[in-house]
């Protein structure tokens, strides 16, 4: 029978394995989309600005939505508690979508995405 300490620390040892391997697979598909996109994150934001005039980015990201290859950013305005959501096609720099968002919103869709 294996001490309770060692069943533990076997266990938190799991976890942190499991931990790092996940965190691994989630830099290699993030360096894989890096790959294919022919626009840079600098570039696609400076496009994404021209949709919300005066804003500051918050975040922005790389991700593939529905069989797209996007940057997505959420500019913050001065003059607005709104979000303003942009996406750059990350192969020919076209403005997809811009969308406003709540802070409510966008609360919501941050739960969505960590579930």
């Amino acid at each position: 029978m294996k001490h309770p300490i060692t069943r533990i620390l076997s266990s938190l040892l799991l976890v942190t394995l499991l931990a790092l391997a996940g965190g691994c697979a989630t830099e290699k598909s993030q360096a894989a989309l890096l790959a294919k996109a022919k626009i840079s994150q600098a570039q696609a934001q400076q496009i994404a600005l021209t949709k919300a005039p005066g804003g500051t980015v918050k975040s922005g990201e790389l991700e593939e939505e529905k069989g797209k290859l996007i940057w997505s950013f959420d500019i913050a305005t001065p003059d607005s508690k709104d979000i303003t959501e942009v996406a750059v096609d990350a192969i020919s720099g076209e403005v997809i979508a811009v969308e406003k968002e709540t802070p409510a919103q966008e609360q919501k869709e941050k739960k969505a995405k960590t579930k």
